[in-house]
């Protein structure tokens, strides 16, 4: 866990790629996906410029629902999301928030969806 308990992994593709691998990958799990925020183009479409940021909200009501009964709070934290973005430097990275720190934020006994790295982390390598 990072010290702001978001995680940050670096992606081998674009920001829209590593989006669309990421969308495929959770549905292919049976998860939902809520929206797809192109944050750039919101901006452009405000006058603004920005570097492509993608953010994916996304999430399972069958294992999310039971959370937020016994643990509302971390309602605010639901449906999970996922930020795709590029740095100045040209670097993509895929920003989650970590296990550990929702964990401690809602005061569970566990770390919620922790296996859900390893998904997080196939989104960011290119396809085979």
């Amino acid at each position: 866990m990072s010290t702001t308990g978001i995680i940050d992994l670096p992606c081998q593709q674009s920001v829209a790629a590593t989006a669309d691998r990421l969308e495929s990958l959770l549905r292919a799990k049976g998860l939902k996906i809520f929206a797809r925020i192109d944050q750039a183009a919101e901006a452009a479409a405000a006058g603004l410029a920005m570097r492509p940021t993608v953010l994916v909200i996304f999430g399972d009501p069958k294992a999310g629902t039971p959370l937020m009964n016994a643990h509302p709070s971390i309602a605010i934290d639901l449906p999970l999301k996922a930020l795709i973005w590029e740095s100045a430097e040209g670097q993509v990275w895929l920003s989650y928030n970590s296990p550990e720190f929702l964990q401690q934020r809602h005061g569970l006994d566990t770390p919620p969806f922790a296996a859900l790295g390893g998904l997080l982390q196939a989104a960011t390598q290119r396809p085979i």
